[in-house]
């Protein structure tokens, strides 16, 4: 329809130019017309045709006769290469379908909050199922929830930025396998105050997480989206691996993916942690407490074993 409006359009200016100049009157037509072979509307449609396409018959062209003819030919020209510029870009971005590159992005299930260099640490898992790669990825997370200002104005959806630790610094990703993002809870952090108890009955609050980044093959930025509610943050767990080496190759068994393990970790906010890292010291004794009762049960199995021998 583009194209065919367009063709229509300068039809009708070359028509008038020609009727204006006296190029359709019969027998009385210029001695040098402004297009020639132009009779009729279906003759000034077939050269507007021949003109922005470049097609070229051979029979029809614009002489030195017209200025304004001159200026048309040029304007049209320009009309046709901007035309098919957008429809060449508008195909192009159709084709590409970017959202279905999003679809390939992943994030685990649940979020979760354990210990990880003596710190309290929000953890998700990122991945990428395709091969080809994601250019220049960010990562950002927020916290949205209802809060309620000094002055009683209740704000419904406030929003806070939340840093990320991601091993490469800032909010950018080398997303080449799936990735552990994670988010040091400290006194500047919004989940400073934020209890296991919390993660029950703590309707109002949502940690949304955006992944941006370019499709390598195409060049059209993408955007992946989730949210974690409150009842999907676990408590005390941290990821499985799921990355291993075998024969000089990393493999990754993304079936695992969101899958998660109990570690001990302090039943308390992180506030509570920094004013009491006694805490942590109690938490390090069950922990070498719960090591030996293990290793004793192992030892205690292998001493009453029977061999196959003492059946004989």
């Amino acid at each position: 329809m583009s194209f065919l409006c367009s063709w229509l359009l300068f039809a009708m200016v070359w028509w008038l130019i020609a009727f204006a100049h006296g190029d359709l009157a019969p027998g009385e037509a210029a001695a040098v017309p402004c297009i020639t072979s132009i009779h009729s509307f279906s003759s000034a449609f077939l050269f507007s045709i021949e003109v922005q396409v470049t097609i070229g018959f051979g029979g029809r062209m614009v002489t030195e006769e017209c200025p304004l003819a001159i200026l048309i030919l040029i304007v049209q020209n320009i009309v046709g290469l901007m035309i098919n510029a957008i429809m060449l870009g508008c195909i192009f971005m159709k084709t590409a379908q970017a959202h279905r590159r999003a679809e390939t992005l992943i994030f685990s299930k649940h979020a979760v909050i354990a210990l990880r260099h003596s710190r309290l640490c929000f953890m998700l898992r990122v991945g990428d199922l395709r091969k080809s790669m994601i250019i220049s990825a960010t990562i950002h997370m927020q916290v949205v929830r209802k809060t309620t200002s000094p002055e009683g104005e209740v704000v419904p959806l406030h929003q806070l930025d939340i840093p990320m630790e991601n091993g490469v610094g800032g909010n950018n990703i080398f997303l080449v396998a799936p990735l552990i993002i994670y988010h040091v809870i400290d006194a500047k952090s919004p989940l400073y105050d934020l209890a296991p108890c919390d993660l029950h009955h703590h309707h109002d609050l949502e940690i949304v997480v955006i992944l941006e980044g370019v499709v390598e093959t195409t060049g059209i930025t993408t955007q992946a989206r989730t949210s974690y509610l409150a009842d999907e943050i676990l408590w005390g767990q941290r990821f499985v691996p799921i990355v291993s080496e075998e024969d000089g190759r990393y493999s990754v068994d993304y079936s695992k993916f969101g899958n998660t393990i109990k570690v001990p970790t302090p039943l308390c906010t992180a506030r509570q942690l920094d004013e009491d890292p006694s805490l942590l010291d109690i938490l390090t004794l069950a922990r070498g407490s719960l090591r030996k009762r293990s290793m004793a049960m192992a030892k205690a199995k292998a001493k009453f074993s029977i061999s196959p021998d003492s059946l004989s």
